[in-house]
């Protein structure tokens, strides 16, 4: 029986999973260092030994796995080209043929092995996809947790350090003319979906305003830091403690799951973006379901729920009438796993 590999490759750590023909996850590993700043031939060298330790884990080899699906940040060719992706060193990665070259590093161990590649954002729409359509079967999340629904279609953001996106329509993922569908953080708000001018001012690609200025970590440092220059939050406590404005942006969601005023805003106003950026995705998918992955499916459950319905709030308030009849808006249930499982589901036919 052949098995099948799923690779995700982030920015300092990368996750495999291990499947079968029938699609059922047998394994998914924890985040492992690739250090990619020291350049491709470390971190394809560790992928492919961490591979096969997994794999021995399980009772397998590298012989027993077909292909590989392979998902890393974008944007990149359909074919696994990368083209100056954010989280990767420009001169150890821009062009660099990653697809190409992991399936080299592992048919150095076993020949046959394929590798198929798709783009980390739109691997986690399709790995949320395949969960949810139950066309992926994972004990880790068994079938009656999930919400009984017929879906053909998901949109599906995951909030980070930036702002990502990925499509599922007719059960595919969308990649685009070139492999460069999804870059949902590049798409432009309206002035009112800021708080302050000021926020407007972070610069995201070559572009002022975009939704992941708004809706991101690095956003939230940019916020924070204007914030802690006003009278208003003179006081506040980050204002006295040390380390980097960003290093200050990564306390604010326990300041906030703590009720602190300065912390909920800011969660609350990148809630209403989100809301007002979704409504803006749906505007051109028209899709069943809209979910919110990233780091914020990690905020406390009251939180959690006041910056969901936030979020469906700003939709419902600036939305069509004929696209206010989505029910709500939901959080992965794969979590940070989306895109490994998306790409599993990539490599197994």
């Amino acid at each position: 029986m052949p098995h099948y590999l799923g690779v995700d490759i982030g920015g300092t750590t990368s996750t495999l999973a291990i499947g079968d023909e029938v699609r059922r996850v047998i394994a998914v590993s924890g985040q492992f260092p690739t250090s990619p700043d020291e350049g491709p031939a470390p971190v394809i060298e560790a992928i492919v030994e961490q591979a096969a330790a997994e794999a021995g884990r399980v009772g397998l080899s590298l012989s027993d796995i077909a292909t590989v699906g392979l998902a890393t940040p974008g944007p990149a060719s359909h074919d696994g080209v990368l083209h100056m992706t954010p989280n990767l060193k420009v001169e150890h990665w821009d062009q660099f043929p990653i697809r190409a070259e992991l399936e080299k590093g592992f048919q150095r161990h076993a020949p046959e092995i394929s590798v198929r590649y798709i783009g980390d954002g739109q691997a986690a729409a399709y790995g949320e996809y395949m969960v949810r359509s139950r066309s992926v079967q994972w004990d880790r999340l068994p079938a009656d947790s999930l919400r009984e629904e017929e879906l053909t279609s998901l949109f599906m953001v995951i909030v980070g350090t930036g702002l990502g996106g990925g499509a599922v329509i007719d059960g595919q993922p969308i990649r685009g003319r070139q492999g460069r569908a999804g870059h949902f953080g590049h798409i432009l708000l309206p002035e009112y979906a800021f708080r302050h001018a000021q926020y407007r001012e972070l610069r995201v690609g070559n572009a002022l305003a975009t939704a992941e200025s708004a809706i991101s970590l690095t956003g939230l440092a940019h916020q924070l830091g204007h914030c802690l220059s006003l009278d208003e939050w003179r006081d506040h406590p980050l204002n006295n403690a040390e380390g980097t404005v960003k290093q200050k942006a990564k306390k604010l969601r326990e300041l906030a799951a703590a009720g602190d005023p300065l912390a909920r805003q800011l969660f609350d106003d990148q809630a209403r973006a989100l809301g007002i950026a979704l409504l803006c995705a749906n505007y051109l998918g028209d899709y069943d379901r809209l979910v919110i992955g990233g780091g914020v499916c990690d905020l406390a459950p009251e939180l959690r729920e006041r910056y969901r319905k936030i979020a469906e709030t700003a939709y419902h308030e600036h939305a069509l009438e004929g696209f206010r009849d989505l029910d709500r808006l939901e959080f992965s249930v794969c979590g940070d796993d989306a895109p490994v499982i998306g790409a599993l589901a990539w490599a197994t036919p």
